[in-house]
């Protein structure tokens, strides 16, 4: 699986998989396939597709710790960078069919509503760790510093459901925002299980086995 993961088509496949759900989307709103709301359809989807990409990009470090696939690591930043591709159409669909693009009303309504409000942060948070995905801005800030400002990652993922779970509210409907809770709550917590195993040991104490 390694030399697969490592083969020169892996990047540029990958690529273009993760362009497919814009495309669909793009040729739903063309071709008028989207349903009686098209907006609502454009500005879901996208949404859903920037919590699908986070959890993705999330799932990759438990993914290479259990398999061994250690050359996950090499499409991490890929699909992060989705997540804030993602993240960019939806917020461009909300500003665009939901407030034609006037700032002004924009600002209000970010203000006004707290689930857009979370939602505007993430993609400000998002907004650095975009930018520093590349090589030069890992070597420009040093490896320590960079790992610092990308775990606001697990910051974002959390606003992230946040404003999902506002927006679920108001229909109270949060059957898929549980599945997406319970996948984040799990990659969350295999990142806190040595931590925690590390408070709740004392020094000195036998080890188990």
């Amino acid at each position: 699986m390694n030399r697969l993961l490592l083969h020169a088509a892996t990047r540029p496949l990958l690529f273009v998989l993760a362009l497919l759900p814009f495309a669909h989307l793009l040729w739903g709103a063309v071709a008028q396939t989207l349903g009686p709301n098209p907006a609502e359809a454009l500005i879901r989807g996208s949404g859903d597709w920037v919590l699908r990409f986070l959890c993705i990009t999330l799932a990759v470090t438990p993914l290479r710790e259990l398999t061994g696939w250690s050359a996950l690591a090499r499409l991490r930043r890929m699909m992060g960078l989705y997540a804030f591709f993602y993240a960019a159409v939806h917020f461009l669909c909300y500003a665009w069919l939901d407030m034609g693009l006037d700032a002004a009303d924009i600002a209000r309504d970010i203000a006004k509503r707290p689930f857009i409000l979370v939602g505007f942060l993430a993609l400000v948070l998002m907004g650095p760790l975009a930018a520093t995905s590349f090589n030069r801005a890992i070597k420009a800030l040093g490896a320590a510093r960079w790992r610092l400002l990308h775990r606001a990652v697990y910051a974002i993922v959390l606003l992230g459901l946040l404003h999902f779970f506002w927006m679920r509210a108001a229909k109270h409907d949060f059957g898929e925002w549980a599945v997406y809770a319970t996948i984040v709550a799990l990659l969350l917590g295999w990142r806190l299980r040595q931590p925690l195993a590390r408070l709740f040991t004392r020094p000195g104490s036998p080890k188990a086995g």
